[in-house]
């Protein structure tokens, strides 16, 4: 029987840099590696500037970087990704693999545990190994997110981790990785052929990375409350604003701007939500946030229940008095 060991973290860059996520799971596998006394890989893609995050991924924990330069027609091409990524695979036989839970994590977790016959967990929050059993236990949501569920599999364990759901924690810059190996991989056709890249002008703070979330619901009853009431307070507190599904659905906030299980995944400091029932699909794009505060006139509303803070009133009052106490706080 094959031996697997250690933890394999497949990476994704961002305009040259490590993406957030890639970040976070670099975090999370070091935890894990020093706790099996085992080492970390990660699997790094790009063109040119891949040799600049080679350094960032050895000082956030990498024993060993594996690298593969692919083309720019191929950086989005599942089959592409994992072909690198089996044969990382290959060559560090680990006993947990990490992947961010993302667009092109989404499809390459599954392909990738169906390549190995091994068993995939997608959309984890959290992964610990068990104290007396010595296995890596991975939490996720199910249920639509109304309950927690713990998972074990025989290695090599697949796991997308949700963004957010865990710290990247502070580089260690005197720290590099002890190897660093190209990957040789033969080219694989995906079959699809890109026509155009259409990239989001993102103004202000990115909805994901922001600090503040300020979230509208199905009661706002239309689009001014985002780019008015929302807004207003979203920029006094230096945040972002949000939507649920149903604004989404009818126009009111355009789709970047979703949050829930099939929309983005926030986890801020302080997260508003105006309007807002509460189902359980929404709280599961936001459930990571540290403080919920809900405004919503429906004293009975289920957002209640997960909320830490609640005012029940109309939001048409209470969101711009607030906004205002804020200014006038901010100001002192």
């Amino acid at each position: 029987m094959k031996e697997y060991s250690g933890v394999l973290v497949y990476g994704e860059v961002v305009n040259g840099k490590l993406s957030g996520t890639t970040c976070e799971l670099l975090g999370c596998g070091r935890q894990l590696a020093d706790t099996m006394a085992q080492t970390l890989s990660c699997v790094l893609t790009g063109q040119d500037d891949i040799e600049t995050c080679v350094a960032e991924a050895g000082s956030r924990g990498a024993d060993t970087v594996f690298t593969a330069k692919l083309p720019a027609e191929d950086s989005t091409s599942p089959s592409a990704h994992i072909a690198v990524a089996a044969e990382a695979v290959a060559q560090a036989s680990p006993a947990l693999i990490l992947i961010g839970h993302t667009s092109i994590g989404r499809e390459l977790g599954p392909r990738l545990g169906f390549r190995l016959g091994s068993a995939v967990a997608t959309d984890c929050i959290n992964i610990r190994i068990d104290e007396q059993t010595k296995e890596i236990l991975v939490t996720k949501p199910v249920y639509g997110g109304n309950a927690l569920a713990d998972f074990a599999a025989a290695p090599p364990q697949v796991v997308t981790v949700r963004p957010k759901a865990m710290s990247a924690g502070d580089p260690d810059l005197t720290r590099k990785a002890t190897s660093v190996v190209d990957l040789q991989t033969d080219a694989v056709s995906s079959g699809i052929q890109i026509l155009e890249r259409i990239q989001e002008e993102v103004v202000g703070v990115k909805l994901e990375d922001a600090v503040v979330v300020v979230s509208g619901g199905r009661g706002t009853a239309g689009p001014e409350p985002f780019n008015t009431i929302l807004k207003d307070l979203a920029d006094a507190l230096h945040g972002a604003v949000g939507a649920s599904r149903p604004p989404c659905d009818n126009g009111w906030a355009p789709e970047t701007m979703h949050i829930g299980l099939t929309g983005k995944i926030v986890a801020p400091q302080l997260y508003v939500a105006v309007a807002i029932s509460g189902a359980s699909q929404h709280m599961a794009g936001c459930s990571g946030s540290k403080t919920i505060v809900a405004v919503n006139k429906d004293a009975e509303a289920n957002i209640f229940l997960e909320a830490d803070y609640g005012v029940v009133g109309r939001f048409e009052d209470v969101v711009p008095a607030f906004t205002a106490k804020v200014k006038e706080l901010l100001a002192e």
